[in-house]
């Protein structure tokens, strides 16, 4: 067993340091079609699922995760724990041609 946290635990204690938005995560976030508050992502970074993990991302160790916005509506954050902050790679809502019911799992193409 590894004394490493694992990358809820590192997500977590990284956005409650600080959280830094990366200038694609801005684009996406700010889209008419998609309009996630910051306060979304947080909400999911802090209360989500982590879904996929990457710790291989040349971005470095890097996941998915999935929470819930405003109204409930879901949201996929792709995030990377730093040093001393997460960086939030990208937000946006999942599509239902992509993703299955729950969002979770990505359907078979």
């Amino acid at each position: 067993m590894s004394d490493e946290p694992d990358i809820v635990t590192l997500v977590r204690w990284c956005a409650a340091t600080r959280i830094l938005y990366l200038p694609h995560a801005i684009r996406q976030m700010s889209r008419p079609d998609r309009m996630i508050a910051r306060s979304e992502v947080r909400s999911v970074v802090e209360r989500g699922e982590v879904i996929e993990d990457y710790p291989h991302d040349p971005r470095g160790h890097s996941c998915l995760v999935l929470g819930y916005g405003e109204l409930g509506r879901p949201i996929h954050v792709v995030c990377a724990p730093k040093e001393d902050y997460l960086a939030i790679i990208t937000a946006y809502l999942p599509d239902e041609e992509t993703w299955e019911e729950d969002f979770r799992t990505r359907r078979r193409t």
